[in-house]
């Protein structure tokens, strides 16, 4: 199985300039998934990193991997489109050579564990057949929408509702990542 990159979208809330693969090669249900990534001197991250001299930052390499596991673990849950797959720990990680503009990053995750709740993933990226980095990956599977922001809403719903105008006691509202 292949996926385009509109079939990512529908997996994963992450887009331009943060949605990090651009196709899924290979796709083995609670197994493995092969992306890929097609680097380009229009990467906003190759204006400050580093001018003259445009190297991938090793920590997008890192997300990328995570981004293709996530949507190996999300095809696993019905509700996916209410859940996120967020980072908990990375383990590992080396770095073997630089990525450029021009290079085209395969990724390869496999599967280690999967809980409904949380997984861990061996993720390794290559150019031109070679090993550029390599890292284990631990994630969580939440709620896109928090429950307590749901709470507070409806009771930010509830106090507006009584007439009181007062947002005493209201959570502040919270930045989606």
């Amino acid at each position: 199985m292949t996926l385009t990159i509109q079939e990512i979208m529908d997996f994963l809330p992450h887009r331009y300039p943060f949605l990090l693969i651009d196709r899924v090669l290979e796709f083995e249900p609670q197994k493995s998934v092969v992306a890929i990534k097609n680097v380009t001197m229009n990467e906003p991250f190759f204006q400050g990193h580093f001018p003259g001299a445009p190297i991938m930052p090793g920590v997008l390499v890192i997300e990328a991997m995570a981004q293709a596991g996530a949507v190996l673990l999300l095809s696993e849950l019905e509700d996916r489109h209410s859940k996120l797959a967020v980072f908990t720990g990375i383990d590992g990680a080396k770095f073997r050579r630089s990525i450029t503009p021009g290079d085209q990053l395969r990724i390869e995750v496999n599967v280690v564990s999967f809980r409904p709740r949380a997984g861990k993933m061996e993720g390794k990226a290559y150019i031109d057949g070679k090993l550029a980095c390599e890292a284990t990956l631990t994630c969580m599977i939440v709620p896109r929408r928090p429950e307590s922001k749901l709470a507070a809403d409806s009771k930010a719903g509830a106090v507006s509702s009584s007439g009181s105008g007062s947002s005493e006691g209201a959570a502040p509202s919270e930045a989606t990542a």
